[in-house]
């Protein structure tokens, strides 16, 4: 396949080209401090000795391991620490193809020799697994699909956000490998219902596919609703729950994240983790590890706080410019939608270049929101951009 360039990177760089100062909420980098321990557990590596700037262990260092195993409540053989999340939802959909043995499985376009009916016709015409998603989509999942031989197929969400577990019973089929969701959602905002997490965990199992759940902004709920698809029955057979630290701690450039798998899934997710990798960086493991054992809750709280301020002043901004908007119950997006002006990389150009203020197109994450823009609220000029907004639309 051949590469094809993010789009919020043609963003970032149309911005930093522009003959004006530009307010950038286009990617979720956090601008806020990492804990005072991960700075500290760096410092002190500096000075370790030859030893530890050696290989740690593939599937990352014993002790982080026994670490997030702890504070999620499975066993520590479970866990395999990840180059991020984006390679822990790799691993995790990989295994999901190896899982449903696409080679030998019973997959035909309609109308072929499917379910052992003689036809004459010659052997039945095989059609790509498929991994069902949510529409919006955080677009890397369609793109993993895509590297992996499938199809993505999108299914959109309802009008809060919510996945509609109907319409992915309906969608789910003899193709289907998994089903990817994110919670607290990007770029929607809405924290999952434990129920229907629950109920796609059935329509999954019923495929014999798995359900995939990103949590990797499990940090960021500001309703107190968030539970972690690891409590499901399912989760010990065909759940697979990934997350990271790069936003939780502030830290996308440590590349630390994390998938728990069913106990009989693992072995062959950290075979292909070591192939493709060898092993992850020790440094970075070593700084997250001292950051989770030392870092206190207020840590946490303070940042959601921050962010619970940004996002009331950037949607009251956005009530006066008469736009409709989504006020995130999780992760730190919002949707924005102004009447005249649909999400089309055109007009986030048009935006950079008449209001100064940069966003992600909402084409790029699904046709159900291709009318609207997509904003990261993780610059300290956020409410700077709403009022940028208010004043161009208003």
């Amino acid at each position: 396949m051949e590469y094809d360039e993010p789009l919020f990177f043609r963003v970032l760089q149309y911005a930093a080209a522009a003959d004006r100062d530009v307010v950038r909420l286009v990617s979720g980098n956090p601008d806020w401090e990492p804990p005072g321990a991960l700075r500290e557990g760096l410092r002190e590596y500096a000075d370790a000795p030859p030893e530890a700037f050696q290989y740690p262990p593939s599937d990352g260092l014993r002790e982080l391991r026994e670490e997030i195993a702890a504070r999620r409540g499975v066993d520590v053989d479970r866990v395999v620490v990840t180059n991020g999340a984006g390679e822990a939802n790799y691993l995790a959909m990989a295994r999901a193809f190896e899982a449903a043995d696409v080679g030998t499985r019973a997959r035909t376009e309609p109308g072929s020799a499917g379910d052992g009916a003689a036809t004459g016709d010659g052997p039945p015409t095989p059609t790509a697994p498929e991994v069902l998603l949510t529409d919006p989509v955080y677009p890397y999942y369609p793109g993993k699909t895509r590297l992996l031989g499938g199809e993505p197929r999108l299914v959109p969400v309802e009008h809060d956000g919510q996945p509609d577990v109907a319409a992915f019973r309906e969608a789910a089929g003899p193709e289907t490998v998994a089903i990817v969701v994110n919670t607290p959602n990007n770029p929607t905002g809405a924290v999952y219902e434990h129920e229907r997490v629950a109920a796609l965990a059935e329509v999954a199992a019923e495929h014999d596919a798995l359900l995939v759940v990103d949590e990797v902004y499990d940090h960021f709920d500001y309703t107190g609703a968030f539970e972690s698809a690891l409590s499901l029955r399912a989760a010990d057979e065909r759940v697979v729950v990934t997350a990271g630290f790069s936003k939780s701690l502030a830290i996308t450039g440590f590349r630390v994240g994390y998938a728990v798998f069913p106990p009989d899934l693992v072995d062959r997710a950290r075979t292909r983790h070591m192939l493709v990798n060898v092993t992850g960086a020790r440094p970075s493991q070593v700084a997250v590890l001292r950051a989770l054992r030392e870092t206190p809750p207020d840590y946490y709280e303070s940042t959601r706080e921050t962010l619970r301020e940004r996002i009331d002043a950037f949607c009251d901004a956005l009530a006066a410019a008469g736009a409709d908007y989504t006020r995130p119950d999780g992760a730190f997006y919002v949707l924005a939608r102004f009447d005249g002006f649909p999400g089309t990389l055109e007009n986030v150009k048009r935006l950079v270049d008449e209001a100064g203020v940069a966003a992600m197109p909402g084409e790029a994450f699904g046709p159900s929101r291709d009318d609207w823009l997509r904003f990261a609220l993780v610059s300290p000029r956020a409410e700077e951009a709403a009022e940028r907004l208010a004043d161009y639309f208003g």
